[in-house]
């Protein structure tokens, strides 16, 4: 997963130039191309969000509204790819457009392997509601 971080900039709502846009329209079209691209999506502001906050004594959580502050490492947007080694997510984050005149950290995090477990659970829901057709349509 490439996490990109958030600026000053990104909490503002500031749009991207034209040319940064079109930049990652291509870039993203090429992870596309490779068969790379899982996900690659931007996040509202954190003046959008909220955080809940559990105690470490345990008891009532905390719910606060955002914004946050930037210097807490929020995260502006993100992209999901499938590439076969660390190596080659590196390669590809290099390769991500950065927008011109401003700070840009992007961060490269590895999936759990269960992470599909979801993906396979939504799966096995479907399958059983087929069956359950299938068996109402034998009855008929």
């Amino acid at each position: 997963m490439l996490i990109i971080k958030a600026t000053g900039y990104s909490e503002a709502g500031v749009n991207q130039s034209q040319e940064h846009i079109d930049a990652m329209m291509t870039y993203k079209k090429s992870l596309a191309r490779v068969g790379a691209l899982l996900a690659a999506e931007e996040l509202r502001p954190s003046s959008s969000g909220m955080r809940i906050c559990y105690p470490l004594a345990g008891g009532e959580p905390e719910i606060q509204a955002g914004p946050f502050p930037v210097d807490q490492e929020l995260v502006a947007e993100y992209t999901v790819i499938d590439v076969r080694s660390e190596n080659e997510a590196l390669k590809w984050a290099l390769r991500m457009p950065v927008p011109a005149g401003r700070e840009c950290t992007i961060e490269i995090r590895g999936l759990e392997e269960n992470a599909n477990s979801l993906s396979q659970s939504g799966m096995q829901t479907m399958e059983a509601d087929l069956q359950d057709h299938l068996h109402m349509l034998r009855r008929l």
